[in-house]
């Protein structure tokens, strides 16, 4: 409510005679989506319904099976059921409105619908960035400092840093979010895109602004490239460890569990890094949404598929609430 009022309050202000033909600023924006024929669309909004239950159902999976069985009520898994949780919300950012202008004949969003749109988006995407170093970081202390990672990684300490996560990935978004905000918007107001991305609304701009482009760059690098390092320091010194384990057995479940991890920051950070080191860089419009598409919407899907089938605790946890539904019980998993 407080952001709405502010967007609101800040159109209103802007809206004053005699800069740039302010009384023709823009009080919506048009997403374009993915411009095809009526059946196309309705296909697509089939498509993307399923894939949206499918992402919901597999997280909400994960996040009953940690809670229900407290053999999984360890770091590791804490942070797993916080990152499912996070999943759902971070595709619910997106595809909903994204299905309803499958259906809409005008796909408008307001002002400031599209940038709180925005904000949520990539403050989630931020967040997700830094869960990810928080479960590098969680199995790089499990594998090569085994004797302190239970005095170190305590579960106070695993939900003080999930908190950390949240806040520190809603905090990183505010300066681009408003600087972007206070750019001229006079038309045209239609956004080559199914969200609204910093790059395309910058591009709107009545105005050129390269001092908020070169910030928004400076932020997307920061965070995307030292979280990025700070994950694959982490797994390089837990690959040398696991190298070194005599017995088989050790290294291919330590591989295991760092595999899904490893899938899991290839696959969201090899899609960001093409798209928002430089967000007005000239990748044609087709292309961003593709990506986009992949890392917003297809990684939340790919989660709970590939920690689940890559760990054999939470697989163990699933079949238990799985036939605790079946025969209607509704008490702790037990042996």
């Amino acid at each position: 409510m407080v952001m709405s009022y502010y967007f609101s309050f800040r159109r209103k202000k802007m809206k004053s005679p005699g800069e740039n033909n302010r009384s023709d600023l823009v009080s919506e924006f048009i997403l374009l989506g993915f411009p095809c024929t009526q059946e196309i669309q309705i296909l697509f909004f089939s498509l993307f319904s399923v894939i949206y239950v499918l992402t919901l159902t597999g997280n909400l999976c994960i996040i009953c099976a940690v809670w229900w069985d407290h053999h999984l009520h360890t770091p590791m898994y804490i942070l797993l059921a916080n990152f499912s949780f996070l999943e759902i919300w971070y595709v619910t950012s997106t595809v909903p409105n994204m299905l309803a202008n499958f259906l809409s004949e005008t796909r408008t969003i307001s002002f400031s619908g599209c940038f709180l749109q925005f904000y949520f988006f990539f403050s989630m995407g931020t967040t997700e960035a830094f869960f990810l170093c928080t479960m590098a970081f969680d199995r790089y202390l499990a594998i090569c400092r085994p004797l302190h990672y239970p005095t170190v990684m305590t579960v106070q300490c695993c939900i003080r840093m999930g908190a950390g996560c949240w806040v520190r990935g809603f905090s990183s978004f505010v300066l681009p979010v408003y600087l972007i905000s206070q750019l001229p918007f006079c038309g045209p107001n239609t956004i080559d895109h199914f969200l609204c991305d910093p790059g395309p609304l910058m591009k709107l701009s009545c105005l050129s602004a390269p001092a908020t482009e070169i910030i928004c760059v400076i932020f997307n690098s920061v965070i995307i490239f030292s979280t990025f390092l700070f994950i694959t320091s982490s797994y390089t010194l837990v690959i040398r460890a696991v190298l070194r384990v005599p017995s088989a057995e050790g290294q291919n479940k330590a591989f295991s569990t760092c595999g899904s991890h490893l899938v899991m920051v290839s696959l969201f950070f090899g899609s960001i890094m093409v798209m928002y080191v430089s967000p007005t860089a000239g990748n044609p419009a087709g292309v961003q949404k593709i990506v986009t598409l992949f890392y917003s919407v297809m990684t939340p899907l790919f989660n709970p598929l590939i920690y689940s089938l890559r760990n054999k605790e939470v697989k163990a946890a699933l079949r238990k609430l799985f036939r605790i539904i079946r025969i209607g019980q509704r008490q702790p998993l037990k042996n």
